[in-house]
């Protein structure tokens, strides 16, 4: 398996020979892949306070109908 290129643009040539392709570097590919993983950390950091938040509203709401108001009350405190 080849490794992953970059294209390098250099508009300084002419049309047809300013893109370069060039391999990345051992570096720049642990780079981008440290970016990966930072960023699918983070999301799964959003998806989990999601979550978090949906789970505090669906027990907002419980305790809201177990103090005796109705659905349509609830609706309306909520907006």
């Amino acid at each position: 398996m080849s490794n992953p290129t970059k294209v390098i643009v250099d508009l300084s040539k002419p049309k047809g020979k300013r893109e370069t392709i060039v391999e990345l570097t051992a570096e720049e590919i642990a780079e981008r892949e440290a970016r990966a993983a930072e960023a699918e950390a983070q999301a799964l950091a959003e998806e989990q306070a999601e979550a978090e938040k949906q789970a505090n509203k669906e027990a907002g709401i419980e305790t809201l109908k177990s103090l005796g108001l109705t659905d349509e009350q609830i609706a309306a405190l909520l907006g």
